[in-house]
């Protein structure tokens, strides 16, 4: 129904000049102000088929939000009533009785959050911005979402809201025993013990516009929630960040990963810039990609990383 059409994604930041240097200035990504409707302009930077829309704290298109992060995503539509009926058909009603005036003055309505499992969405009449050339940055390869049911999200995004899936699959950390017998006559053994999980996830992908929604659903709540600050990510600290991000925020829109052709080229170039890494070089994630992150710090508290896959 809707799956085609992501207009724009909404980000807080708590440094909007640092985000924007990344975004526009390091990555190469095109810069367009658009009004706010609040005698502002919201700079906004176009990747692939969609774009960014970077707010400050507390901003009236973001509800106040002083929290920095992903905010909302908006799914652009023709004709906004129509879009509206449809999204009620489904049983997914919007939660304002009027339209009102959102990026550029288009008319917007949000969906209510209870019935989207936590995913700020809206409806939107469509925000026009030019195409980017970055040497850096193909498209947004995907906007991962801390989830507390996949299988809810599948029924509320596939199956109501028309974005197909795109696959499913388990992220899964394990640890491996190795247990020698050394003998001066017999020589060495090895045996290795059964694996024993100690950090994974289950992630359904979803695709709306170029990009897909990731679903992160931890996949046993007994392994906890360590992140280990300052160190490379991991699998384990991955499934902690969800599960951390759960507690303290309920299921939501969590981070932004963006598509490079070269992975460690980026992250090298966005190190010697002065950017505070994550991961320095890529590093394995979910569908056969390298991954790397970059620490929020640099980007205004707003958790971002790359991605390198066919």
């Amino acid at each position: 129904m809707f799956s085609q059409n992501l207009a724009y994604v909404a980000l807080v930041s708590s440094d909007v000049a640092a985000t924007a240097r990344v975004l526009g200035d390091l990555l190469g990504l095109r810069r367009t102000e658009l009004d706010d409707g609040a005698g502002g302009a919201v700079p906004v930077f176009s990747v692939g088929a969609s774009a960014l829309a970077v707010f400050p704290p507390g901003h009236p298109l973001v509800g106040g939000e002083e929290k920095p992060g992903v905010h909302h995503i908006a799914f652009g539509v023709e004709d906004l009533e129509a879009a509206l009926a449809a999204a009620a058909e489904t049983g997914i009603g919007p939660v304002e009785e009027k339209p009102s005036a959102g990026l550029d003055r288009k008319r917007r309505v949000a969906l209510p959050a209870s019935a989207t499992v936590g995913v700020r969405t809206y409806l939107s009449e469509r925000v026009a911005v030019p195409p980017s050339q970055s040497p850096f940055v193909e498209r947004i390869d995907h906007l991962g979402v801390a989830s507390a049911d996949n299988c809810a999200a599948i029924d509320v995004f596939a199956r109501r809201l028309g974005c197909p899936v795109e696959s499913q699959q388990t992220d899964m950390e394990v640890q491996i025993a190795v247990e020698s017998f050394t003998s001066d006559k017999y020589g060495v053994v090895y045996h290795t013990r059964p694996p024993v999980p100690v950090g994974g996830l289950r992630v359904a992908f979803l695709t709306i516009g170029d990009c897909e929604l990731e679903f992160l659903q931890n996949f046993d709540p007994n392994q906890g929630a360590q992140v280990t600050h300052g160190a490379p990510g991991t699998t384990k600290q991955d499934q902690g960040a969800i599960a951390r991000y759960i507690a303290r925020r309920g299921p939501g829109l969590h981070h932004v990963a963006l598509k490079s052709a070269d992975i460690n080229g980026t992250l090298a170039m966005l190190a010697k810039a002065g950017c505070t890494m994550i991961d320095r070089v890529g590093r394995p994630g979910s569908r056969r990609a390298l991954i790397g992150f970059l620490h929020p710090s640099s980007l205004g508290g707003i958790l971002l990383h790359f991605v390198e896959r066919p």
